[in-house]
């Protein structure tokens, strides 16, 4: 039996936030991206949604001898959910399919959160070095909740699996955060 996959959407687009060295670019059918404020973490997290009409791009990534374990205590606050083969577009001649992460939806809270700046340089690092400025650019426009407010937590990161960026990937962030006239709150 072949080693399962996952697909990442966020975070684990960024390499250099995990060790899975067979990981390659895709694209997944059937879903959308979406902050979305948890009522058990009392933080706002980057979740993928069920929609039959949409498609993400992400990182698909072999979890080697199916050891989950390390995987999903990272990804706590999310359930695994199967993805069928022909929801999952690849370069690759491999037939496979993988599982996604996803808050579920009673978790959700109306309470907002604000977003930390430090996961979403992460993230958007990611898409940039995967899929160039114009991939970055599509993550954030295909990504529903960006009236949640910034927090600038870049001088004192309080995400885990934060990264330096580059002037240009800092400039890129700063931009597009003007550019969706987002409320950043200097923390």
């Amino acid at each position: 039996m072949s080693d399962p996959f996952f697909f990442g959407y966020g975070s684990l687009v960024n390499r250099r936030t995990h060790s899975f060295p067979e990981a390659f670019p895709a694209r997944i059918r059937g879903w959308r991206r979406a902050w979305r404020h948890s009522r058990s973490h009392g933080r706002t997290f980057l979740t993928a949604i069920p929609d039959p009409g949409a498609e993400i791009d992400g990182l698909v990534a072999c979890v080697p001898r199916g050891d989950w374990a390390a995987l999903d205590q990272r990804e706590a606050g999310y359930q695994r959910h199967a993805v069928p083969g022909p929801e999952l577009v690849h370069s690759t001649a491999r037939d496979l399919a993988a599982q996604i992460y996803a808050i579920p939806a009673e978790s959700f809270t109306d309470t907002v959160h604000p977003i930390r700046l430090s996961y979403l340089d992460v993230v958007i690092q990611g898409y940039l070095i995967e899929f160039g400025e114009a991939g970055a650019l599509e993550f954030i426009d295909t990504t529903d909740g960006w009236n949640t407010p910034i927090l600038d937590d870049r001088a004192a990161p309080t995400y885990a699996r934060h990264q330096r960026l580059t002037p240009s990937e800092r400039s890129f962030v700063d931009e597009q955060l003007r550019r969706l006239a987002a409320t950043v709150i200097r923390g």
